[in-house]
């Protein structure tokens, strides 16, 4: 056995032992980052080391620092666990180190991009000619439709930005709802296109059409994008697609939607409608290591009009090796990344469409669970329309709901984080992992009650 193959074999045991752990672990890390700087070591070695010796130091180290995000009792963000056939897949992405940029030079990684973005966009009910890219997550997948968008819309006046730059052009005007995702701030920052003009929205998070009407003709016939969210961080709720982009095409808007985990409700019959009138949009952002559940990094920047995405995000050199029929270079701004459709292409291989309609209807089978157990607690109340996968509650007044979540955290039983809501301070629960059982849901309740008592 040569040096690698013990490093992996080592990785492997200590990878299998935990994830065996994860249904009897508690859900928070048991040591801080100073415990775990100290058991790393923090001076550099004077010379080589064994790598498996490194790989053991590493794993024993930082094991007590680990948080169980992949634990089926983790419901502190929207962020998922990974399904099994797309874990052992993105074990293969680092092994066969592939550069994923160009068709010629790694046309395994092109053919399972391609069959991949083809079976998510006929899941999602989005147009089949649309290009498909993958990022890092919904933040560079916003980034990356927003691009397109803004290119697109001042390209309608005759301004090339790609060429000119954005000073002295004409200024592009961005509108959202008031309670869209931070990400979004973030995206049009980097594009340079600033805050948004914000819409007015319903308790749940979904703007007012008509509000979005008023607003975009109130702003004069300048370049615009129209950004709307499917599945509000909080309530789930989906904004009403058919009414606001019908709002948006008089105004002869760019229409992105932002749906980092709802988009998926597209893929249940049973949650469809949910999303109704979304495919007509322009663009779309959403995560595949959110509800799908494959590793960490992959998002999806999802554009009707694929050479509008090509203009904003193709790249050219003298030394690249590009086809006539296009690279995933084109559709994303990374030059050198690793190969994220493999671990996506394995999800979808696995699950098949039932497996995957099944996934997203016992998540939001789940979050129902959560709201009437919470229902059922003296002094809570759910906030929100348990519409997907999100619940709220409160417990009463700010301090005791923060309390309540303290001792939950103390009590380790699961992973529940707080938010603040329309003022108010929340228990935000977000069911995102293929893994949650309901014997995870009921255990999870006990403890929320424990908390509720003071027990």
């Amino acid at each position: 056995m040569d040096a690698r193959e013990a490093a992996l074999r080592q990785a492997y045991d200590h990878a299998v032992r935990w994830l065996a752990s994860l249904p009897d672990r508690r859900i928070p890390a048991r040591a801080s980052v100073d415990e775990i700087v100290s058991a790393l070591g923090a001076e550099l070695p004077s010379g080589p080391g064994t790598p498996a010796d490194v790989v053991d130091l590493l794993a024993t180290a930082c094991e007590p620092g680990l948080t169980a995000f992949p634990s089926g009792r983790f419901y502190g963000f929207v962020v998922g666990g990974t399904e099994p056939a797309a874990l052992a897949a993105d074990w293969l992405v680092s092994a066969w180190d592939q550069n994923c940029v160009m068709r010629t030079v790694s046309p395994a990684y092109a053919a399972a991009e391609e069959i991949a973005g083809a079976w998510l966009l006929d899941l999602l009910g989005l147009p089949r000619d649309s290009s498909v890219g993958f990022t890092t997550g919904a933040t560079m997948a916003n980034f990356t439709c927003l691009a397109a968008g803004r290119d697109t819309v001042l390209r309608r006046t005759g301004w090339n930005v790609a060429r000119d730059g954005l000073t002295g052009g004409p200024p592009v005007r961005v509108v959202a709802g008031e309670s869209r995702h931070m990400a979004i701030d973030l995206a049009l920052r980097y594009l340079g296109l600033g805050r948004p003009d914000l819409v007015a929205a319903d308790d749940q998070g979904r703007i007012e059409p008509e509000a979005l009407r008023e607003t975009l003709t109130a702003g004069g016939q300048s370049p615009t994008i129209v950004i709307l969210q499917a599945g509000d961080i909080h309530s789930g709720a989906f904004d009403p697609f058919a009414a606001s982009i019908r709002a948006a095409r008089e105004a002869d808007a760019w229409v992105h939607v932002d749906g980092a985990f709802g988009l998926w409700a597209a893929a249940s019959p049973r949650y469809a409608h949910l999303t109704a009138g979304c495919a007509d949009a322009d663009s779309w952002a959403t995560d595949a290591h959110k509800t799908l559940n494959v590793p960490y990094d992959c998002g999806l920047a999802i554009v009707r009009d694929a050479s509008a995405v090509r203009a904003a995000m193709g790249q050219q050199g003298d030394y690249l090796i590009q086809h006539e029929q296009g690279d995933p270079i084109d559709k994303v701004p990374e030059l050198s990344r690793r190969g994220r459709a493999f671990p996506v292409w394995a999800a979808l291989r696995s699950l098949g469409r039932s497996g995957v309609s099944d996934l997203v209807d016992r998540l939001c089978r789940h979050a129902s669970a959560f709201a009437a157990g919470i229902t059922g607690i003296d002094g809570a109340t759910v906030l929100n329309e348990v519409a997907f996968t999100q619940v709220c509650a409160e417990f009463g007044s700010d301090g005791h709901t923060d309390r309540v979540l303290a001792r939950l955290l103390d009590d380790g039983t699961a992973w529940i984080s707080g938010s603040t809501w329309h003022g108010r301070r929340v228990m935000r629960i977000s069911v995102s992992n293929w893994s949650t059982t309901d014997d995870d849901v009921v255990r999870t309740l006990d403890a929320i009650r424990r908390a509720a008592a003071g027990t």
